[in-house]
């Protein structure tokens, strides 16, 4: 359940798109905290403002923020429109919720993209590459743009992790290079809305004219540790939507010789399910050369069983370690860089350079 926290703003930190860094005074002791200001209104020094600290406490996957709920004594003020008709949008996200937000979506009626998405049946054999982590989409852009630097590529954000795509620094880094963000599902914020994976892909195509997509959750990720138990278990349906749709799947795989963890050593039992139990389609599984003896061999075996539904493909990894080095943003997953993890980034940019071979 919730827990709340009353606090007042000290300072305004960093910001970056769609979201603002706080230090707030509370009964607690001072917190960081992060507001996003299309929700809340734009906090100032003194302004009182109500929080969430519930995963914060907890030390889960907030970035070590409380959330900034309400400024109940500066309220914002109501949006453009009379709100009472949808020519402002009607599709509503984080539904249900006391923050559920309102968006235009990217087909629906008052749209300017209505017409062309209701005509659109297909992505037009458009490479779409699958990530468990949201990690992965620097890497894998980084892979694409290595040998096709001119590539349109747009991000499809599910809602397995964060539902704002405004809470990604990444994303904000990655601004200048990437055709747009979709948010589908219960996620919003980014430069088009759509209410399923299905529709968020032709926009990318369509409305985006992306030459590549990749599709992976916002930050953070939902784990229990159990084999069904994972939010990236959606990357399955996301290769079958992708091939309903016309596209070309690629699963980029989650390798790891970094992660404590047994179930994610070699390739992670996320890939390993979602790819092997969940996708009904084949996808083309693009396998990095130039690992470590000891991984390679760990993910050879792993891999084995799902040759019989997939295509593995073995990529030559040349000039993507100086691609992940020049990469725009920081390179992390779980708390590890780029040489703490080498394999886990190397195989995305691999899944990034196998799609941009699939480019006419």
């Amino acid at each position: 359940m919730v827990r709340w926290r009353s606090g007042t703003v000290q300072a305004v930190r960093r910001g970056w798109h769609g979201a603002v860094e706080l230090e707030v005074s509370t009964t607690d002791g001072p917190l960081r905290a992060l507001a996003y200001p299309d929700l809340v209104g734009s906090p100032e020094p003194g302004d009182r403002v109500l929080l969430n600290v519930g995963a914060l406490v907890m030390g889960l996957g907030t970035g070590g923020y409380a959330l900034v709920v309400a400024l109940p004594d500066r309220l914002p003020a109501d949006p453009a429109g009379d709100g009472g008709t949808r020519d402002d949008g009607h599709l509503v996200k984080a539904r249900y919720t006391p923050l559920q937000a309102i968006r235009l979506g990217v087909d629906e009626e008052a749209s300017p993209y209505r017409e062309v998405l209701a005509a659109a049946e297909s992505i037009d054999g458009m490479p779409v590459v699958t990530a468990d982590l949201h990690s992965a989409l620097p890497a894998i852009l980084a892979g694409v743009h290595a040998d096709r630097p001119d590539a349109r590529v747009a991000y499809l954000m599910t809602d397995g992790g964060a539902l704002p795509a405004w809470f990604s620094r990444t994303l904000d880094g990655l601004r200048g290079h990437l055709a747009g963000t979709v948010t589908t599902g219960q996620a919003f914020g980014g430069d088009l809305e759509a209410s399923t994976v299905h529709t968020g892909l032709l926009a990318a195509r369509h409305v985006l004219h992306a030459d590549v997509t990749i599709v992976a959750q916002g930050p953070g990720n939902l784990g229990t540790g159990t084999t069904w138990g994972f939010s990236g278990v959606a990357l399955g349906e996301a290769i079958n939507a992708v091939a309903v749709l016309g596209g070309r799947p690629v699963g980029s795989l989650r390798i790891s010789d970094g992660d404590g963890r047994e179930r994610h050593r070699g390739v992670s039992h996320h890939s390993l399910t979602a790819y092997g139990k969940v996708a009904l389609v084949p996808a083309d599984l693009p396998v990095p050369d130039g690992l470590e003896p000891e991984l390679a061999a760990l993910v050879d075996a792993a891999l084995a069983p799902l040759s019989g539904r997939h295509r593995l493909v073995r990529v030559a990894t040349g000039g993507l370690d100086a691609a992940l080095r020049a990469c725009p943003v920081p390179l992390s997953t779980m708390g590890r860089k780029l040489d703490q993890d080498h394999g886990y980034f190397l195989a995305a940019a691999a899944a990034g350079r196998h799609a941009a071979a699939l480019l006419p």
